[in-house]
């Protein structure tokens, strides 16, 4: 596969970057040698060979679950900044503007 012009302008676009011309030279050199070495990969002779789905033979070792007490709600709420009681109040952080 060739890596040209208009493909690095192709993939600027789709991930909305911006480029000057030096450093599209450089992307086209990387990518060239990405594609180059997922190229040679497929040379390998993979035939017999399991896919890999775990990168170690380990299982996971789950721990109990163990029921725990909590805290009751005026415990947490205790040190809020500001409550009605029942909830944390926080300031408004979202603006409707689509009125």
């Amino acid at each position: 596969m060739e890596v040209n012009d208009a493909l690095i302008e192709n993939l600027s676009n789709l991930a909305r970057l911006k480029f000057d011309d030096s450093e599209k030279e450089e992307i086209k050199k990387d990518l060239q040698r990405m594609i180059t070495f997922v190229e040679k990969l497929n040379e390998l002779d993979t035939t017999g060979v399991e896919p890999l789905l775990h990168m170690s033979n380990a299982i996971n070792v789950l721990r109990e679950d163990v029921l725990q007490g909590s805290i009751s709600r005026e415990e947490a709420l205790k040190n809020a900044p500001e409550t009605d009681g029942v909830y944390f109040k926080v300031p408004k952080v979202i603006n409707n503007t689509s009125k």
